[in-house]
């Protein structure tokens, strides 16, 4: 009976809720697409081409070296405990 009860008072917030439960989905589908290796590993390659047709100097290349290289590395809270 609780159940019900509740269900039906919380009624008035089922948009909002479904609104939740989208934006969550949506964020993980990008974080995971983000962190993809295969994703990291063509933008490493574009970078590299960048960086032998001139388009970008070496100081260029490793700061988005390291950002992509980054990316590729889990992050852990309990490693920096």
């Amino acid at each position: 009976m609780f159940g019900l009860l509740k269900e039906v008072l919380l009624l008035p917030l089922a948009p909002a809720r479904g609104t939740g439960w989208v934006l969550s989905q949506v964020t993980a589908e990008a974080e995971r697409r983000y962190y993809d290796p295969a994703v990291v590993q063509r933008e490493l390659a574009a970078l590299a081409d960048d960086l032998d047709r001139g388009l970008i100097d070496e100081t260029e290349f490793d700061r988005r070296e390291d950002e992509l290289l980054d990316r590729l590395l889990p992050t852990h809270d309990w490693l920096a405990r």
